[in-house]
């Protein structure tokens, strides 16, 4: 077996994410929340449960020695929420933190095509240990723009629904709102990141192999240069010997 087949793969955004079952854990808290919050009408309790369901979340992943991040922002994510909606002794306050929350991130990957740092692709290179050459070719970021628009109007579609059913006081439709605007257009979005990475990889592969073969076109001809001046260019040492050659045998005659 090879180096490169034992070398260890870097982890993909979805196993990063946790996987399939860390996205659906995450998305748990926010269930038991709405739940006992319509079943029992208290607040309180509706906290408290959302708040152990987190950290059930990170407990059950522990055992199973997976990844905890989904239970780290969960128990994050669902401690400010439970936070504002204390505060603010209303329900529909634990999704109030996710719906500016939205607002923020629409605008920063909106900013970022604006200073053509285009958050998709910084954010891919990151997460996959990828260089940073598509920034030097205009056409690999302006793909990136595209799927970072595209980001950009996933957030701002979740925070203008989400933002009219919380002025509705429509609880148990912002759940709703929460979960269906989730991952499902997340995925969407992602699948734009892929499309702009592939066309991106794809165009700077093609350069870099022209490249590398203008290069070897470029020694080849040094190569025959340098062979087309040695053949007509003559030894002077071997014309020389050949001359006192040609002396010695005169004299002798």
């Amino acid at each position: 077996m090879t180096s490169a087949e034992t070398e260890e793969k870097p982890p993909t955004v979805l196993e990063q994410m946790g996987g399939v079952s860390g996205m659906l854990y995450s998305s748990l808290p926010v269930l038991v929340f709405v739940i006992i919050n319509f079943a029992t009408k208290n607040l309180m309790a509706a906290i408290i449960g959302s708040l152990a369901a987190a950290v059930v979340i990170g407990v059950i992943l522990a055992v199973r020695k997976g990844t905890i991040q989904p239970a780290i922002s969960a128990v994050f994510g669902v401690g400010v929420a439970a936070f504002i909606a204390y505060k603010t002794g209303e329900a529909k306050g634990f999704f109030l933190f996710g719906i500016w929350q939205s607002v923020v991130y629409g605008s920063a990957f909106l900013l970022s095509i604006i200073v053509r740092r285009p958050l998709a692709g910084v954010i891919w290179t990151f997460l996959n240990g990828r260089d940073r050459s598509w920034r030097d070719d205009k056409a690999s970021v302006r793909d990136y723009d595209i799927a970072t628009f595209v980001w950009a109007l996933v957030f701002f579609a979740r925070f203008v629904v989400q933002r009219w059913l919380y002025d509705e006081d429509q609880v148990g439709w912002l759940a709703v709102a929460r979960l269906g605007m989730g991952y499902p257009l997340m995925a969407i979005a992602l699948l734009a990141t892929v499309w702009a990475v592939r066309r991106a990889d794809k165009r700077l592969k093609a350069a870099e192999e022209a490249e590398a073969k203008v290069k070897a076109e470029a020694e080849a001809e040094d190569v025959l240069a340098r062979t087309a001046d040695d053949l007509l260019t003559p030894d002077m040492d071997e014309l020389k010997r050949v001359v006192d050659a040609e002396s010695r045998d005169k004299s002798r005659d």
